[in-house]
């Protein structure tokens, strides 16, 4: 595997203004989000947004063929899924919105979680776990910590609620190409797997199962769900390496509290 890219400042700070306006575009959807949007209306909603309001490009598009900016991942739909018209919010469901932005260059990624109305209190715990989950990987990044630390974490997260980590996707590194090395599972064994330097850029995305971890791909190529059929959740920042610990590049300013004294 090829060695991880580590980002000079300047990079950084170019980084650091994609994941800014990448975390606009989710202050931007919470204000609309909502039970009778279609998938495919959020989808080019946000196109707009990003392309005519911040001048930046949607990442997502045309990588790998894929035709749309952004994926939305309903309820027993576990990653990629894919925006359509004939998809309709509705009060109850959970809705996974993954988005990539460039800007100057650089790429940002990151991923949110939003509950339609009235949702059941097992989907808003699930929701819930997954978020601390991601948390608790991010707060293992430091240098001289390993990947094997941060999945670790992630995973002892989510087993201590009874849920499953999807295995067949993981985070990556990003910086200039949305995927950069190294892979970075969201399980693992402490002390393992590669070491983390200042300067690293990676996503850390957790994929939580409600049930069994295993999955599959539906006739699309893209759309991944649950076997069981059960509820899945995931969510997802870009995060850097510091001198002595870690900064969310895509941080939204709901989560600001979360680094009050080192967290």
């Amino acid at each position: 595997m090829a060695d991880a890219i580590r980002k000079t400042e300047a990079e950084l700070a170019l980084m650091r203004e994609s994941g800014r306006l990448l975390a606009s575009v989710f202050a931007y959807l919470d204000d609309w989000m909502a039970a009778g949007l279609s998938t495919l209306e959020i989808n080019d909603r946000v196109e707009r947004y990003i392309v005519d309001e911040l001048g930046a490009r949607p990442a997502s598009k045309g990588q790998y063929g894929f035709e749309y900016v952004l994926n939305t991942s309903v309820n027993q739909v576990v990653c990629h899924g894919v925006p359509s018209a004939k998809k309709i919010l509705k009060a109850g469901d959970i809705i996974n919105v993954d988005i990539t932005l460039e800007k100057g260059g650089f790429i940002a990624d990151s991923s949110k979680m939003y509950m339609i109305g009235k949702v059941s209190p097992h989907a808003r715990r699930l929701v819930d776990a997954t978020y601390e989950a991601m948390w608790a990987g991010i707060r293992a990044v430091r240098p001289g910590a390993t990947l094997g630390d941060v999945g670790l974490a992630i995973q002892a997260h989510a087993q201590s609620y009874g849920y499953s980590v999807v295995r067949e996707y993981c985070g990556h590194g990003i910086g200039r190409e949305m995927h950069e090395a190294p892979q970075v599972l969201h399980y693992g064994q402490a002390g393992t797997g590669t070491v983390l330097r200042e300067g690293m850029t990676f996503t850390i995305e957790p994929m939580i199962n409600q049930g069994k971890a295993a999955v599959r791909t539906l006739p699309d190529g893209w759309t991944v769900v649950t076997r069981d059929k059960r509820l899945s959740a995931q969510w997802e920042h870009t995060v850097a390496v510091t001198g002595d610990g870690f900064e969310v590049l895509t941080l939204r300013d709901e989560e600001r509290f979360r680094l009050v004294d080192g967290e």
